[in-house]
């Protein structure tokens, strides 16, 4: 059933974001093919997923909200646009396909980063049918997960702490992947629920679902760099250890990792025991976790 409902919202994004971000020719064209280049390479679709089905959990209708659904997936295509670049993490192949500075240079890639950042603020303020105080908070918690406090700060700690002689300890790799990755799934689950209307206990509840769910995604990433197969995942296996980077394999160990990773997602079911079966496809998807391959 959450595989059902995953591809058919996957549709309604995929439909959504070639509308929003169409094809130029002219003097444009060259930056709309770098931003579509990577918006369609492949991703999961996972944050806009979730804000839908963060609303439908609490009685909403996820569809209706496709604007700040799309806007959070321009958000995190452009986080991984700039995290690739040679100045960043210098990777060449991103879901098996060559990042996109290495098909439209440098300045392209930062420009096409740039250019979907800026857009998804843009479609966030053009979503219908919610009330202008509530969507304002959503858009405030949005800027907020992708900003400085946020995603952009996570990746500065992860910049500043590479190949330095005092590794990072345990408490400074929680800080680093809450705000790197765990920000953007903890917006786009309050989103979700702000946008639909969950009461003070549906959003609390939510908002620690969100950030077990950015833990446990964050160790089973730093799990499958050291287990997955690289045709599978779509890019090189072992870049952590290769950069020096500290993870929850390399602190905890492979097996203590797994077992982090599966209590993570344990406690995320248990927050959103409150909910019915509106809430399946968030249990599923917290389950998935810990199977995931890509």
């Amino acid at each position: 059933m959450w595989k059902t409902y995953c591809n058919e919202r996957i549709t309604l994004i995929e439909e959504a974001l070639s509308h929003w971000i169409p094809a130029q020719e002219g003097l444009l064209k060259f930056l709309f093919e770098s931003m579509r280049y990577s918006l369609f390479a492949g991703g999961k679709r996972l944050r806009p997923v979730l804000l839908m089905a963060a609303a439908d959990a609490v009685g909403g209708e996820g569809r209706r909200y496709l604007r700040v659904a799309c806007a959070l997936e321009m958000i995190h295509t452009y986080s991984l646009i700039h995290d690739d670049l040679p100045a960043m993490d210098n990777d060449d192949y991103r879901r098996g396909k060559l990042t996109n500075h290495k098909v439209f240079g440098e300045g392209m890639a930062i420009l096409a980063g740039d250019g979907l950042l800026t857009a998804a603020f843009e479609q966030m303020l053009l979503q219908e049918e919610v009330d202008a105080a509530c969507l304002t908070q959503v858009v405030r918690e949005i800027a907020a997960a992708a900003g400085p406090a946020g995603m952009v700060g996570g990746q500065a700690v992860d910049l500043a702490a590479s190949g330095q002689a005092q590794p990072l300890n345990q408490e400074e790799l929680r800080f680093m992947h809450r705000a790197k990755t765990g920000a953007l799934f903890r917006a786009a689950l309050r989103g979700g629920g702000l946008l639909a209307g969950a009461t003070q206990e549906q959003l609390a509840a939510l908002t620690v679902y969100a950030e077990e769910f950015g833990l446990a995604f964050q160790i089973t990433d730093d799990i499958l760099d050291v287990t997955g197969d690289e045709a599978t995942i779509g890019k090189p296996v072992g870049s952590d250890e290769r950069n020096e980077k500290e993870t929850y394999v390399s602190l905890y160990s492979l097996d203590g990792a797994r077992r982090m990773a599966e209590e993570s997602v344990q406690r995320a079911l248990t927050a959103i025991e409150i909910f019915g079966a509106e809430a399946d496809v968030l249990r599923s998807l917290a389950s998935y976790l810990v199977s995931r391959e890509k």
